[in-house]
């Protein structure tokens, strides 16, 4: 099957049914495996078993960010390419990416509370954080306010994109200004700083937490799909009422 032919929802559909167990599967194995691996792994020196947070934090805060690329490139196929199924995949990814971009938020004040004394600073990392969580309430509001989903999907394809400016702030403000967040120490020119020990579970989790991210949002666009052509039909059903 093409790429191309993916435009076609009711090929969509079929492909969902197909890939969707597989996918799900492939999550419950990779947690598992991250959970085994987060057994066994050491505390840390200084921050003692509080590092464990970082487990969830660190795949929470990547998808909260790919997610919001993602929802990029889907805008682009909204605006430029008008592919049929870009702002379904927009639409349903936003409360996902809310919903990991949050628990990013409650995992750093529950892990910063001990390393740092308190639960929030308001410094660039955390900030252009919280600016990302506003935004993503902020597009679903508008993708439930605004009836149309044509209309709703070319608003929300906008402010993606002007969303999309905060991502390179979100990952280099650690290297631009001075904050308490520490610079990266897993994607890094000169490699990882972190133990294998560590490291290996924690590629495994977010393994894990990105499967399940593709398995909710495929779930949610086969959803989404079959909500509309319900919409379109009582649409159809109205117009034929109002003419006889």
């Amino acid at each position: 099957m093409a790429w191309i032919d993916l435009a076609n929802p009711t090929r969509f559909l079929r492909l969902v049914d197909r890939v969707l167990p597989v996918v799900a599967g492939l999550s419950v194995v990779a947690f598992a495996v991250a959970l085994w691996g987060i057994a066994g792994a050491p505390d840390d020196y200084q921050q003692g078993a509080t590092v464990k947070i970082m487990f969830i934090h660190v795949p929470a805060a990547w998808l909260g960010m790919f997610c919001w690329g993602m929802m990029s490139v889907s805008a682009l196929g909204t605006l430029v390419f008008r592919h049929p199924l870009a702002d379904v995949a927009a639409k349903t990814a936003v409360p996902l990416g809310a919903a990991f971009t949050f628990v990013c938020l409650v995992t750093g004040a529950l892990w910063g509370r001990p390393m740092w004394g308190t639960y929030w600073v308001w410094d660039a990392r955390l900030t252009s954080v919280l600016v990302m969580f506003v935004m993503y309430l902020g597009l679903m509001a508008l993708w439930n306010t605004v009836e149309d989903p044509s209309r709703a999907g070319r608003a929300a394809a906008i402010l993606t994109l002007v969303g999309a400016l905060n991502l390179p702030i979100i990952k280099f403000s650690v290297d631009w200004w001075n904050t308490l967040h520490q610079p990266a120490s897993v994607v890094r020119v000169d490699g990882p700083t972190i133990h294998p020990s560590i490291l290996m579970p924690l590629l495994a989790m977010t393994l894990a937490f990105t499967l399940l991210f593709v398995a909710l949002h495929l779930a949610a666009m086969r959803n989404e799909v079959l909500r509309r052509r319900v919409r379109t039909l009582r649409l159809l059903q109205a117009q034929s009422a109002r003419g006889a």
